[in-house]
């Protein structure tokens, strides 16, 4: 890939660690290395990075701890949670109110979805990813139902399937058929163009939102009953009492903070491999693992529940927003040599425009990883495990 560009730091890589790390088509100029079975459109066409290295994150924690016992002291709920938002929602339904005479397609209208209502609303998918860790109150029930809370501006129920999905993401980083945040075999073959990430970009809340029910289902729960039900009487309230603009403002909001959008950004910096794989790493007989989650340390982050401190959060997930650049500060020496981001607005414009990053430039793993939410007989071969024999911890994590 080419050298690394202005939106992206990277630094030397740490000593390697025992693992291969595998581009399928690689095999072609040399036989000798090993090639996984893959879905027949991922071999005819350009190929994701696939390793056998163990994701980085466990690893890291267990360094950190044991060099910064006192980090764990960083873990656990954050009371100002709720009242962000609580604020956040209230602006929303403020603004709502605000445009329930407003043309939809009039410029006033657009504007304030645009600079507001996506931010907000992002605000709010960032609330509820927060919430998914329990990290709004120690009550388990109490988080679930903060969340639906949440979701009340989205317009759409999905805070209660957004958790399991969210835990198995981190559960499983990477994992080929568990890892929903991963582009699909189709996604990399026909929107890997300028024109098809250009389509990605501006449509990708709703790729995020329909892809993992195409990987596979999470159960429906009393919780997800509830956030269904709330949500759609919610909706009819703000119908009834303000009127469709009202509704159809709630849902431009959330579509804008997930299409060409500075926020939106971060979906994409967290986990797709930019010019940072050197010749010497993509060769995988080094067994040299290239580098699946970047941060952002930028100003933006204040909007976002600092979520740009991507590595921070895969490593801790327990640790809170308040208190992610507390860890960054105290283990500095781990992510000093890590390659992050310093725009993400320029990362979407990297994305769509640079040849060398696309929908491919994500680490896959074949194997590892479980499901978070799922019952006895839930995934296939090796990673099948009833939720009975799994800990409180990994479940609440």
């Amino acid at each position: 890939m080419a050298p690394s560009a202005a939106s992206t730091v990277t630094s030397a890589p740490r000593a390697p660690k025992t693992g291969k790390t595998i581009r399928v088509n690689a095999v072609d100029d040399k036989p000798d290395e090993l090639e996984l079975e893959r879905d027949p459109l991922e071999i005819k066409y350009k190929d994701f990075f696939w390793t056998y290295t163990e994701e980085p994150h466990r690893t890291r924690r267990l360094e950190i701890i044991k060099a910064h016992p006192e980090v764990t002291k960083l873990c656990g709920p954050e009371p100002l949670t709720k009242y962000v938002v609580l604020l956040v929602v209230s602006i929303q339904v403020l603004c709502a109110w605000l445009l329930r005479d407003t043309a939809f397609f009039s410029l006033r209208f657009w504007a304030l979805a645009y600079v507001v209502g996506a931010t907000a609303n992002q605000n709010l998918f960032l609330a509820i990813h927060e919430i998914s860790h329990n990290l709004a109150f120690r009550s388990p029930t109490a988080n679930r139902l903060l969340a639906i809370f949440a979701n009340l501006p989205i317009g759409i129920p999905y805070s209660a399937s957004f958790r399991p999905y969210h835990l198995t993401h981190h559960k499983s980083l990477g994992v080929d058929g568990l890892d929903t945040d991963l582009p699909t075999a189709l996604e990399a073959v026909f929107l890997d163009s300028i024109a098809g990430k250009a389509f990605f970009c501006t449509f990708q809340i709703l790729f995020y939102a329909l892809r993992p029910m195409t990987v596979y289902r999470v159960p429906f729960t009393w919780v997800s009953a509830l956030n269904v039900g709330v949500q759609l009487s919610f909706d009819a309230v703000v119908l009834s009492a303000l009127g469709v603009q009202s509704l159809k403002y709630f849902i431009l909001s959330s579509f804008l903070a997930g299409s060409l959008h500075p926020l939106a950004g971060h979906f994409i910096a967290e986990h797709y491999v930019y010019s940072t794989v050197t010749p010497t790493q993509a060769d995988p007989t080094n067994g040299i693992p290239v580098p699946e989650t970047f941060s952002y340390y930028g100003p933006l982050n204040f909007l976002t529940y600092n979520v740009g401190l991507h590595n921070e959060h895969h490593d801790f997930p327990a640790v809170p927003w308040t208190r992610l650049h507390r860890l960054h500060d105290i283990a500095r020496e781990f992510y000093a040599d890590l390659p992050h981001h310093t725009s993400w607005t320029y990362v979407l414009w990297r994305f769509i425009f640079d040849e060398t990053v696309g929908m491919r430039c994500r680490v896959k793993r074949k194997e590892g990883g479980r499901l978070v939410g799922q019952g006895a007989g839930a995934g296939t071969g090796k990673n099948k495990q009833p939720v009975e024999q799994w800990k409180d911890d990994e479940l609440e994590s």
